[in-house]
């Protein structure tokens, strides 16, 4: 990648503290290195509420927004230049001031089975306990397995690896990319393709977030972003956004672009597996305006299912 632009003399990038985090903010500083060698970018490490607070469900204490409200303070503050997000973790609506800039490619978006015991999700008998931190994946996975016991999991990557290894579990779902990003795909027994339990929205993809009032910036980082990455994610996060959603809300959502050519599938369901609504639609995406209106087609089906009723049964409505 080249480019004629002349960056600011530094960059700092804000980031959460955690292994993956760092690694995800180091990939992005390396990148803009080869890009502007001349160009010092450091990173600023931060230990958000999210992940200080692990003995409550992210649903109870505020959603995944808690892993980015610090960093927007930090950018807010002038302690930081732009922050590196996974995608799913970033609000679908960004306070005032805040702006996503750009979307890199994406990695794997699959969920991922990992056990020392069970080669898939098929073969545990009755009672198993699995673990996860996602009402998504829970909601889908007492719908196909009602007989497993499912229980929550928080924690950083390598607290939620120590805790299977421990007993705790017969095993866990987890993001293929994280692992996949930091060596250790080994510990993946199997990937959950799509058709059996759709990811979360903007899964395996990363976000910048910038002050909107940064266009030079917005300029530096345009190289980073990739434009089918970001068609298809923007898509999946109109959904959301369409039916109200949060980053907690049990609900799917998955695009894949061919050519032009996008399809969009979508899943809202109880956490208890007792309900499940979904919705897919197909057309032809070039720009963001086009990716929004097909997210919003698919909003459409599933309120037309019945999407407000069972969010008032969450409460997220």
């Amino acid at each position: 990648m080249t480019s004629t632009f002349t960056p600011p003399p530094s960059l700092v990038i804000a980031t959460r503290e955690s292994r993956l985090a760092l690694w995800q903010a180091e990939h992005v500083r390396d990148l803009l290195k080869g890009l502007y060698p001349q160009c010092d970018v450091r990173i600023f490490g931060m230990t958000t509420q999210g992940d200080q607070i692990l003995d409550k469900s992210l649903a109870k204490i505020g959603g995944k927004g808690l892993f980015v409200k610090e960093l927007e303070v930090a950018m807010e503050q002038g302690h930081a230049d732009l922050a590196v997000h996974s995608l799913k973790d970033v609000p679908m609506v960004l306070p005032t001031g805040f702006a996503l800039t750009a979307v890199m490619e994406r990695e794997d978006p699959r969920d991922a089975w990992v056990s020392p015991h069970y080669a898939n999700l098929a073969d545990l008998p009755a009672g198993a306990v699995v673990g996860t931190s996602s009402l998504r994946r829970e909601s889908q996975l007492r719908a196909r397995y009602p007989h497993l016991k499912v229980q929550a999991l928080r924690g950083n990557l390598d607290t939620r690896l120590r805790k299977l290894d421990e007993g705790q579990y017969a095993g866990i779902l987890l993001a293929a990319a994280g692992l996949k990003r930091l060596g250790l795909g080994e510990r993946v027994r199997a990937v959950i393709e799509p058709e059996d339990m759709l990811p979360a929205v903007g899964q395996a993809a990363l976000g910048i977030e910038i002050r909107a009032d940064r266009p030079d910036l917005a300029q530096a980082l345009a190289a980073l972003n990739h434009p089918p990455t970001a068609l298809c994610t923007h898509a999946e996060r109109a959904v959301s956004r369409g039916l109200g959603g949060s980053c907690t809300t049990p609900m799917g959502a998955y695009a894949t672009l061919e050519g032009e050519a996008m399809h969009l599938r979508a899943v809202l369901g109880l956490p208890d597996g007792s309900q499940a609504l979904h919705a897919q639609q197909r057309g032809r995406v070039t720009d963001l305006a086009q990716a929004e209106a097909l997210g919003q087609q698919v909003a459409r089906q599933l309120r037309e299912q019945g999407a407000d009723a069972l969010l008032a049964q969450l409460g997220s409505h």
